[in-house]
């Protein structure tokens, strides 16, 4: 059974919840366009984001000749009115984004693909998630502490983010960036020992 993986990932939250699995972890490069196709689905996006970030990790492993352990990859994804909400680029950005989803439900989804030995497992995890009404200065305040700028949909459900969720259906962690029970799951598949 392996402890250690690569984590093609600049998550610290995906690192931290991996490593508080016992799982040893080194960084590789995946990086990969991220732009959505035209009418793409948030599904369908955030899979194909996983599997191409793994596929690009996979060429660096191998132009690099580091030793073969397997990779993990992950995409999270805001949907609400069938639009995509990524990071945002700037505040007014994320106020747009925080408007949106006030006093709504919306859908994360987040897809980890993990490849080992010529085999690649995959999965989306889906959560609804439901914000309180927000006030435009609560959503300025937030926006203050930079917490929303580096986050899908602008916001963190285990941060400050947190405060404006009065209903979750599906996976804490998942929503956070890494849902940890399929991702034990599909590690597991490719020999990772967890428990």
């Amino acid at each position: 059974m392996l402890k250690h993986i690569y984590l093609a990932s600049n998550s610290p939250r995906r690192w931290e919840l991996l490593q508080n699995l016992g799982v040893e972890l080194t960084k590789l490069a995946g990086e990969i366009d991220e732009t959505p196709n035209l009418n793409e689905e948030a599904k369908s996006y955030c899979l194909r984001i996983a599997l191409n970030k793994n596929q690009a990790a996979q060429a660096v492993r191998l132009a690099k000749n580091l030793a073969n352990l397997p990779i993990l990859t992950a995409d999270t994804t805001v949907s609400i009115d069938k639009q995509i909400l990524g990071k945002p680029v700037d505040e007014n950005d994320a106020y747009r984004m925080l408007k949106l989803l006030s006093g709504r439900t919306h859908q994360v989804f987040t897809a980890i693909c993990v490849s080992f030995n010529s085999e690649l497992f995959s999965i989306v995890q889906a959560s609804d998630v439901t914000f309180r009404t927000l006030t435009d200065e609560e959503i300025w305040n937030y926006i203050r502490t930079k917490e929303p700028m580096d986050k899908a949909g602008a916001y963190g459900i285990q941060g400050l983010g947190g405060i404006f969720i009065t209903h979750l259906s599906g996976s804490f962690t998942g929503v956070m960036g890494l849902p940890i029970a399929e991702t034990a799951e599909l590690l597991q598949k490719c020999s990772v020992k967890i428990i």
